[in-house]
């Protein structure tokens, strides 16, 4: 399983929905919450180039925030970038 890491902070509305949608996907992650910490925030920002959050990475692969992170699940490639089994069609005996 590769690994996940969120920046976020706590009143984020982004930050827990993209928390909710990786819980779905039964994935674990881990979660650097940066307010109040400033070395957590420049780590953040050196790796995103951003300073909104939530951050997230899968191994070394800069996701984006919550709405990258969804475009993905749609398109059907988070699955895969999570290392997930695809769901296919069901098996049909006949």
């Amino acid at each position: 399983m590769p690994k996940i890491v969120l920046y976020t902070t706590a009143i984020c509305p982004y930050c827990m929905r993209a928390k909710s949608l990786l819980k779905r996907k039964g994935v674990e992650f881990e979660e650097f919450r940066i307010e109040g910490d400033r070395e957590r925030m420049r780590e953040m920002i050196q790796r995103s180039r951003r300073n909104t959050v939530p951050q997230i990475f899968v191994d070394d692969y800069h996701v984006g925030g919550y709405d990258d992170l969804a475009e993905l699940d749609v398109m059907g490639k988070l699955d895969p970038l999570l290392g997930l089994e695809p769901q296919g069609e069901p098996d049909v005996i006949t």
